[in-house]
């Protein structure tokens, strides 16, 4: 197995001359025998297929009313699939006792927020025991025509294969063949099932049970084998990132994630590791994200800023949340963190107010979608893993670029705009409704948006939420800088109050203050090349929206114009969810009264 340690190398290091244990585990890291000991992958896979039609969201994974009980693995699995798929637990422990590998299967799997302790569940039924650790478990497939991409590096990241495919007629107890080396999936038939091209380092992850270990690892068998003067082994698959064509331009998302690794910028298809600046907790996955920061042995926290929010169950606390709170609220300051209080208010709109312009951030709420800089949304452990070490795994996606042009006609408010990209998405083609077979221009892309001057940060916001619905990789904003110039002047003051009323760490929030006063300094923005190339570019003309454009229920790619759903009888309205904004709320407020 992989000994970690945090920020230790050097100590490890220093006992290795006096120390034969310590000498020992150097050596051993040098020649990377936590993955030449691990079991070989074989050359081809027997996959048992448990199916469920349709989208299968996280919480049919992980039930947010039993969210209290997330953070005990086998205690939380029990609740797997307990509504949308209740066979399942059953039918695939059934597969199991026949020693067959089970790859779970839906024709879009994963949407929604809860993905840390959905991949726990399904490890738990899908995966196979860790030596020496308990209660967690790895390993297992998971194969979908669509599978929502924070849930698909968090699959990674625990040591689950995700493989998206045709669906096609596949169905509960096929038996598909996975030829790991030639990636070909075939049915039972023998015919071959269409498949997306795998990452270059998945099958490396695989083996060594995590994306994240992968990662641990490498970094620790390097710096041994600096120490030792030795080569770095020849054992993992090499990744060739694709370099810029004379001349060729960078998007504004390309920009900002190259600043982070201190580039120019990146292409898509890039493997990097951008510097973390921003990261985000919420409490409903906060008690998974402090598992893993003790996991890392994390002393102390690398990235800017890390925030712990809690807003998801301050509203209506169960008896056990409080014990849960304090324990959130102390890993966080003890590792340098900054930690809201119950009732404060929502994640979002905090974090926003720490942003640094042009930085890249994550979070473990899907609705961690930067208004300034770019986040890319993470389950529990890449969040963990994100502010342990200061830095992410990122493979840089494609970016599609929305352009607004024109000017809103009276009534027509920024709801309207968010509804009007997936609308005209549908127009073009890029878009269906339907989960079969499903189009969707946006999966696992960054959404980028221009000609939006006229824009608040927060109503810039308002756009880069909705980003979570097109199930996108991120979302970057083009703003005035005179917007942004006002808003950080304002954060800088709201975070000085934080300091005056005793928040903790008031070191944290101190470092943050004077990195946003030294950017008000020399105010700058970077902006798109005008040759940058996108995967699409969408082009809507405000003038031309002359009514509402509603979301229908349940689905937000589902939008209509008012006049197509006028006269609709409505039987209850809600008012509430990451996607309502305190204008929302006074605006709800008005028609009531």
């Amino acid at each position: 197995g992989l000994i970690k340690i945090y920020d230790g190398f050097d100590k490890v290091a220093e006992l290795s001359a006096s120390n034969s244990f310590a000498k020992e585990v150097i050596e051993s890291w040098a020649k990377a025998e936590w993955f030449t000991q691990s079991k070989p992958l074989p050359a081809t896979m027997d996959l048992t297929v448990y199916k469920v039609d349709g989208e299968i969201n996280t919480d049919d994974f992980s039930p947010g009313n039993q969210a209290q009980s997330r953070a005990d693995i086998p205690l939380h699995a029990e609740f797997f699939g307990v509504s949308r798929f209740p066979d399942g637990i059953e039918t695939i422990a059934g597969f199991r006792t026949d020693n067959k590998q089970v790859a779970f299967a839906g024709d879009v799997v994963g949407t929604g927020s809860s993905r840390k302790s959905a991949v726990n569940s399904l490890l738990w039924h899908t995966g196979d025991d860790i030596a020496g650790v308990p209660n967690k478990r790895v390993g297992g497939v998971v194969l979908g025509g669509t599978i929502a991409p924070i849930f698909y590096a968090t699959a990674r990241d625990a040591g689950i294969m995700p493989i998206e495919c045709d669906m096609g007629a596949m169905k509960t107890g096929d038996t598909l063949t996975l030829d790991l080396q030639k990636w070909k999936l075939k049915d039972p038939s023998g015919a071959e099932i269409a498949m997306q091209p795998a990452s270059p380092t998945l099958l490396d992850e695989y083996r060594a049970c995590g994306r994240l270990n992968l990662i641990i690892g490498k970094q620790l068998t390097r710096s041994a084998c600096t120490f030792l003067n030795q080569q770095f082994p020849d054992i993992f698959i090499g990744v060739i990132n694709p370099e810029p064509e004379p001349g060729q331009g960078f998007s504004l998302a390309q920009k900002m994630v190259g600043k982070a690794c201190g580039l120019d910028g990146v292409l898509p298809g890039t493997v990097c590791e951008p510097k973390m600046t921003t990261v985000g907790s919420q409490d409903t996955t906060g008690p998974m994200t402090m598992q893993e920061i003790a996991e890392l042995a994390c002393l102390r926290f690398k990235a800017g800023l890390f925030m712990q929010s809690f807003c998801h169950t301050a509203a209506y606390p169960k008896a056990s949340d409080f014990d849960r709170w304090s324990i959130m609220q102390e890993t966080t300051v003890d590792c340098g963190g900054l930690a809201l209080k119950p009732g404060d208010g929502v994640i979002h709109p905090w974090l926003n107010k720490m942003l640094v312009p042009d930085t890249v951030g994550t979070g473990g709420d899907s609705h961690t979608r930067f208004p300034l800089g770019i986040s890319f949304p993470a389950g529990s452990g890449l969040v963990a893993f994100g502010a342990a070490l200061g830095f992410m795994p990122l493979e840089m996606p494609n970016s599609v670029l929305v352009s607004f042009t024109g000017k809103r006609k009276p009534g027509i408010t920024v709801r309207d705009m968010v509804n009007a990209i997936p609308y005209a998405a549908i127009q073009q083609g890029l878009l269906t409704v339907e989960k079969k077979n499903k189009k969707n221009i946006f999966a696992g892309a960054v959404l980028e948006i221009e000609g939006v001057d006229d824009l608040s940060v927060e109503e810039a916001f308002e756009l880069t939420d909705a980003s979570a619905e097109r199930s996108a990789a991120g979302c970057a904003i083009r703003l005035p800088l005179d917007t942004v110039v006002a808003n950080v002047k304002s954060n800088v003051e709201l975070l000085q109050t934080l300091v005056d009323d005793g928040y903790q760490d008031v070191t944290c929030i101190k470092n943050r203050i004077a990195e946003l006063t030294t950017w008000l300094e020399k105010p700058s923005l970077l902006v798109a090349d005008d040759n940058a190339q996108y995967l699409n570019i969408i082009e809507i003309d405000l003038a031309e929206i002359t009514e509402p454009i509603l979301a229908c229920p349940n689905d937000p790619d589902d939008v209509r114009r008012l006049s197509e759903v006028a006269g609709t009888t409505i039987d209850e309205a809600f008012v509430g969810s990451c996607m309502t904004h305190l204008s929302h709320l006074q605006a709800a407020s008005a028609l009531i009264a």
